[in-house]
């Protein structure tokens, strides 16, 4: 996956007056993956992605897609690529179908729209005007406009804001089947589980650069946190049954809800058998791993805002 490289971007900077949004960010997108830039809002996602889109002029810095300059090369390059913008908007009497049609007619070579309809889920929306969509029939008739010219590269800024958690899934399975066509996808979000779900390799941005960049899973392994087994239990609990386990390099109690924590994949394992050995009442036991939410606290000292 990462031999070819299809986004190259080299000390990105761009500033609005006094305040610098982008400042001097270096990563490549590689071909066939789904690459997340995740961030709170106001990071500078929307800015990188729309300077790589050849939407916006950077103030510095080099970028290639394709081995294409999105400015000079625009033209070309806009028939290789999809994108879905942060906000956007149509008509609202506009008809799904005449929105497709009138889009296709934009390029030389586009798919069949009503393959996009029948893929995206919105066959039925088909004879719908604009206005009457669901958030997420919205989102998925802009997805459709961004396949619409069959694109190498699709790129999805913030692509599930505002939707129910149940849209936003349903977001994520059709994120994953464009890249399982041979897709690449590139996506901005401020979610981090949408990253950790969704992404092969995440960048984290915090005021204009790059804090890390590398898959979820390395990040959170690196990081070196630790996992955590949490339960309840009625009364005081005696710490020291689990602090004599080499697994164990903590407990903690606060009420009813006891916190076991450790860096062990023995951990779990050894807190059930202790327990129930020594035949402790216990409930609601479960395990909390470390995510990416603890990776953006750990190198920015503070949690995701929004």
């Amino acid at each position: 996956m990462r031999q070819n490289p299809v986004i190259q971007v080299n000390k990105l900077r761009k500033t609005y007056g006094d305040v610098t949004a982008v400042n001097d960010i270096s990563f490549e997108v590689y071909e066939g993956e789904i690459f997340g830039m995740v961030g709170p809002n106001g990071a500078g996602k929307t800015t990188t992605i729309e300077c790589i889109e050849g939407l916006r002029k950077p103030d510095g810095g080099e970028m290639t897609v394709f081995g294409l300059h999105p400015e000079k090369d625009g033209f070309n390059l806009k028939t290789r690529i999809g994108i879905q913008l942060q906000q956007s908007e149509l008509q609202a009497r506009i008809k799904v179908w005449e929105v497709l049609d009138l889009y296709s007619a934009f390029y030389e070579r586009s798919v069949n729209w009503t393959g996009l309809l029948d893929q995206l889920g919105l066959s039925d929306k088909r004879n719908t005007q604009f206005a009457k969509l669901s958030g997420g029939q919205k989102q998925r008739l802009f997805i459709a406009l961004a396949l619409i010219n069959d694109p190498q590269l699709v790129f999805l800024d913030e692509l599930t804001t505002g939707l129910d958690p149940q849209a936003r899934r349903n977001m994520w399975d059709l994120v994953r089947s464009i890249r399982d066509k041979g897709k690449t996808v590139f996506l901005t979000t401020h979610f981090m589980e949408e990253a950790e779900r969704l992404c092969d390799r995440v960048a984290i941005i915090e005021h204009g650069k790059i804090v890390a960049i590398d898959t979820p899973e390395e990040l959170v392994k690196n990081l070196g946190a630790e996992n955590r087994v949490v339960f309840s239990v009625d009364g005081e609990f005696d710490k020291d049954l689990l602090n004599s386990f080499d697994s164990v390099a903590g407990v903690e109690q606060t009420g009813e809800r006891v916190v076991v924590s450790g860096r062990s994949d023995q951990l779990v394992v050894d807190v059930v058998v202790a327990l129930s050995d020594r035949k402790i009442k216990f409930r609601d036991l479960r395990t909390e791993q470390a995510n990416l939410e603890d990776v953006f606290l750990s190198l920015t000292g503070h949690i995701m805002r929004d």
